[in-house]
């Protein structure tokens, strides 16, 4: 069987979306033979600490990622009927400890920058200017 590992789940730390424990996703990961696994929550890497200590008690490599919502300009704050608050998801995986860095940069601006209503948002314009996770 070839070897499978899941890139983009969602903890409980995806307020208001996700429902898998850190602890019960890393079980089920340890018990169908994965070697890896991706938490990729919404908007936020709250859980990143305590889902690399889970992992390695349960001898699975932790791949630390989050699910950016990507909009046209994230310092916009006021929009309309006709010009919409229009978010798309974007999947970013840390390769390395720079990129973890790089990625918990974008997590902290998307907050700072661009948050609107309870969406922390990044652009384009800022993923251009941040080096590669």
């Amino acid at each position: 069987m070839p070897e499978f590992s899941h890139l983009h789940c969602h903890t409980q730390y995806s307020l208001l979306d996700g429902a898998a424990s850190i602890g019960g996703l890393m079980k089920k990961a340890q018990a169908d033979g994965m070697k890896a696994v991706a938490m990729t929550d919404h908007g936020n890497m709250f859980g990143a600490f305590n889902f690399v200590a889970e992992a390695n008690k349960y001898n699975v490599k932790p791949i630390v990622g989050c699910e950016f919502y990507l909009v046209q300009d994230r310092h916009q704050k006021v929009f309309t009927k006709e010009q919409r608050d229009n978010r798309y998801h974007q999947l970013l995986l840390a390769k390395d400890q720079d990129g973890y860095k790089n990625l918990s940069k974008l997590c902290s601006m998307s907050y700072i920058e661009g948050l609107y209503s309870k969406w922390p948002r990044i652009d384009k314009d800022i993923l251009k200017n941040t080096p590669k996770a």
